[in-house]
């Protein structure tokens, strides 16, 4: 039974027993404390806490999950991914244990004919919490299960939580026993490599208190409502039903493993080292095309920071196993959106744009991979002048964040060199860079409110805050909750900081790339609040940030909102351009151009999307003219809402990383362009008046940006360049039209009289090569030459003139040292013939002398090195110093 096939039969039973069929959340966490959603129910979490209405009291899902806190452990085991999917059933206060076991039992073991998984009833094994008496009597009295088939254990097991105050609950876990070939007699509490885990069915009925690990908390009292939560490890049921003793054999993890092996000539099966690499691709391939069809993009900290040490692990994993060209992520990324497409038809519309990320990650990290081998090289030979043995933690980090480098590859390689890493340096200042990522992304999203004040604002505001914006600019509310520093008031003066919460308000939020509305909140005790940001931390909460202008803000106070509305007018029209030119780039370079963010601001916007390479100035210039001509026929720009299936039906595009609901709203421009966005747009195209593109750049792997100006600021910009290009015009004495030519022939003819003046400056220093030569001094049977340039003198021509002076001595043992300054820093070469090499003389070694001197660094080769330093003022000392060494060998 195919993957794909076990989740529809699951949501297929619970949906034919009342059971509302959810669809998947994006693997972006709403919760601010998750990354990523790791478990099937953090996306039920706000129903469970009552901060929303559940659209169904019974509710299933198959939901994407991403873990990662064993990453270093996938391949290595074949239980460990970090991709899985978690089949689920939900009750929110309805059913509870005396229907929830049996429901699953039914499932289970149901032939397959009937649309169950036909599971033989005499190999199922369940386990109850050590004193659920009531779970124990219904698995027994009700299902039929013997006695001797169900195990009682204690709170490390059989009990569950959310790690934090809130609902927790005993738990039910239903085992399935492989065969005396796995292990020993004795049911899950002997041996659970024998009896695999196929099901948790957890019983929230408690609210439990703070505390930590799984059984150090106090037990505060019963739920308002008793609920169900259950969680199905899909890839763990594929594997027993299609007969394989791992998830990694099972049919989408397999067939990338398979294709893996079949492009790099390995096989599965025939080598440890080579399965271990075989299994980190196929999970990490999987892995990233879900995060990437998902809105993720690849970064240096957050969920970007996840994405690139996930696919750069495979694309490593792939040269362990002779894969070293390029290409080979592309061709595995189409066969895990084959493998996933029937689940997830999205992967399949969005291909395009999930490759040209992973493409350009892949190009990426393999241009890393060149350069850092150098980088790492050189690290080495730094350690071993100072003696040590092992490569500093710092070094490792720094190869790590700064090139890319992954630890494992600096571990494999220093092993060759000889030397150890410092691990536990490394660590540390990796957990350090984690904790302020993790920090920085938590209070851009939060700012000081931690997540139980949230809940308590979002309860305080009735569950929501009404947006009333997109029709009014002002409008009467309520305040409902006011903070000082993150912390709950119930009053603030005058200038205070605030972060104030009202039932209703025609602020936006920032968000889907339009930043913040600003204004004011006038309150009725004649207290004004001045707005600076307003943002969306928790799905249905408002906060609005700002400053008490005058008088004291009270909670429960009425309040009068009102934006600054050219603000929003100007941030109206860029959010409306940002529509337009990304229809425009769609039609200039396919599908595969999907937005990848943007940011709306008053005048002016940016927009990103994912492409293979630079877009040409022709295909900007294209686009601009294309949109800007449908600015002059003034289409309406209309909003509506409509279900999502219908939305799609009609072409409207959904963004990478916007998470929506059934219901949503879609903005048009007349024909040209259709989107669902939440956003602030113009009534007309016409009110734009001109966009002008400034340009397009790199942000990052398989992600450009365009920048644009729009409406005033647009026309500003242009009438600033024609008096620029009157000006030039006016000096160079020829017309506007004639400018490019008359530039192009004035810097030409610059370069080559710089060309010219570097030829006369180098033949005024070789010149003196034959006298200095001429001038060598014997030193110990050395001839040495010790020579400081005139300052000015280039790092070039000073290597030049130590060859060239080596050139004349090559007869004898020679030394050349040629020393300057040649931008405020001294730079020292040293060239050594055959003979003087032959009596130890290397010239690395005579560079590492003179750099130390000048309180710098410096290597090379043995005939030819260079080096340099800070203290221009000690190339006398540097001089003496290789002298010195010249005289003693």
């Amino acid at each position: 039974m195919e993957s794909a096939e076990v989740a529809r039969r699951f949501l297929k039973f619970y949906e034919e027993r009342g059971h509302t069929v959810v669809p998947s959340a994006s693997l972006i966490a709403e919760d601010p404390t998750l990354l990523l959603v790791n478990a099937g129910m953090v996306p039920f979490k706000p129903y469970f806490l009552g901060q929303r209405t559940p659209p169904s009291q019974r509710m299933t899902s198959a939901q994407k999950c991403v873990r990662t806190p064993d990453i270093e452990e996938v391949g290595k085991t074949t239980r460990h991914a970090t991709f899985f999917q978690m089949l689920g059933n939900f009750s929110i206060g309805d059913y509870f244990k005396e229907q929830a076991i049996p429901f699953a039992w039914d499932l289970l073991t149901r032939s397959e004919a009937d649309g169950g998984f036909g599971f033989p009833e005499e190999r199922l094994w369940a386990t109850v919490y050590t004193d659920d008496d009531e779970a124990q009597d219904i698995w027994h009295k009700k299902v039929g299960v013997p006695l001797d088939r169900i195990q009682r254990r204690g709170m490390e097991d059989n009990f569950w939580s959310m790690g934090v105050p809130g609902p927790c609950g005993p738990c039910s876990e239903i085992y399935y026993d492989r065969g005396p070939e796995y292990g020993r007699e004795g049911g899950p509490v002997a041996d659970e490599d024998r009896y695999l885990e196929v099901w948790n069915l957890v019983f929230m009925q408690f609210e439990r208190g703070p505390g930590e690990g799984k059984d150090d908390f106090p037990i505060l009292g019963d739920l308002p409502s008793k609920n169900i939560d259950t969680g199905m490890g899909l890839e763990r049921m594929a594997a027993i039903l299609q007969g394989v003793d791992n998830i990694y054999e099972t049919d989408t993890l397999w067939k990338v493993l398979d294709r893996a092996a079949g492009l790099t000539g390995t096989g599965y099966g025939r080598d440890q080292r080579d399965d271990v690499s075989l299994r980190v691709v196929a999970d990490h391939v999987r892995s990233g095309t879900m995060m990437v069809a998902d809105g993720i993009r690849p970064g240096n900290e957050g969920r970007g920071y996840v994405l690139r040490r996930i696919l750069r692990r495979s694309i490593r994993n792939l040269r362990l196993l002779g894969g070293e060209e390029a290409g080979l992520m592309h061709e595995l990324t189409s066969v895990a959106v084959r493998a996933m497409g029937e689940q997830y038809p999205e992967l399949i519309r969005t291909a395009d744009s999930i490759h040209a990320v992973i493409d350009a990650e892949e190009e990426s990290f393999l241009q890393t991979l060149r350069t850092g081998t150098a980088i790492f090289d050189t690290a080495v030979a730094e350690t071993r002048r100072s003696g040590g043995s092992a490569l500093p933690g710092d070094q490792a980090f720094k190869l790590h964040d700064t090139y890319g480098f992954p630890i494992d590859l600096t571990l494999e390689m220093a092993s060759e060199a000889g030397l150890e890493v410092d691990e536990a340096g490394f660590r540390r200042l990796m957990a350090e860079q984690r904790d302020r990522a993790k920090r920085d992304a938590r209070e851009k999203k939060t700012g000081n409110l931690d997540v139980s004040v949230l809940d308590e604002m979002l309860g305080r505001a009735d569950g929501r805050v009404e947006f009333i914006g997109y029709k009014d600019v002002l409008g009467e509310a309520r305040l409902a909750g006011l903070l000082v520093g993150g912390a709950s008031v119930q009053a603030a003066g005058e200038g205070a900081e605030v972060e104030v919460v009202l039932d209703r308000t025609p602020f936006y939020a920032e968000g889907g790339g339009q930043l913040a509305d600003q204004g004011l909140i006038r309150l009725g005790s004649g207290a004004v609040i001045e707005v600076d940001d307003v943002q969306s931390p928790l799905a249905g909460l408002i906060v609005h940030r700002g400053r008490v202008r005058s008088g004291e803000a009270q909670v429960g106070d009425t309040a009068y909102a009102e934006i600054d509305v050219d603000r929003r007018r100007a941030i109206s029209r860029s959010h409306t351009a940002t529509h337009m030119v990304h229809a425009g780039f769609r039609r200039a370079l396919g599908e595969g151009a999907a937005q990848a963010g943007s940011e709306n601001s008053p005048g002016r916007f940016r927009f990103d999307f994912t492409a293979s390479g630079a877009v040409p100035v022709s295909v900007l210039r294209d686009v601009e003219d294309e949109v800007n001509d449908v600015l002059i026929n003034d289409l309406d720009v209309r909003a509506f809402h409509t279900s999502i299936d219908e939305a799609r039906a009609m072409g409207a595009l959904a963004l990478f990383g916007e998470k929506y609901g059934d219901e949503v709203r879609v903005v048009e421009v007349g024909d040209y362009s259709r989107e669902l966005c939440g956003g602030t747009h113009v009534a007309r195209s016409g009110q734009l008046g001109l966009i002008k593109v400034l340009g397009e750049s790199s942000i990052g792997a398989g992600v450009r940006r365009v920048e644009a100006l729009v409406g005033i600021d647009a026309f500003r910009f242009l009438a600033r360049e024609n008096v620029l290009v009157s000006q030039l015009a006016e000096q160079m004495k020829v017309r506007k039209e004639e400018l490019p030519e008359r530039i192009s022939g004035v810097v030409t003819r610059l370069r080559d009289a710089e060309k010219e003046l570097d030829r006369l400056r180098s033949q005024q220093i070789l010149a003196v090569a034959g006298s200095l030569a001429d001038g060598a001094r014997d030193v110990n049977g050395v001839a040495f030459v010790g020579h400081r340039a005139p300052d000015g003198t280039g790092a070039d021509d000073l290597r030049k003139l130590a060859v060239d002076v080596r050139g004349r001595l090559t007869s004898r043992p020679a030394v050349v040292m040629v020393a300057g300054v040649p931008k405020d820093r001294p730079v020292v070469v040293v060239a050594v013939t055959e003979g003087a090499r032959e009596r130890g003389l290397k010239a690395g070694a005579l560079v590492g002398l003179a750099a130390k001197a000048l309180g710098g660094g410096g290597g090379g080769k043995d005939d030819l090195a260079q080096g340099g330093g800070a203290n221009a003022g000690a190339l006398g000392d540097a001089l003496a110093a290789v002298e010195r060494a010249v005289g003693a060998a």
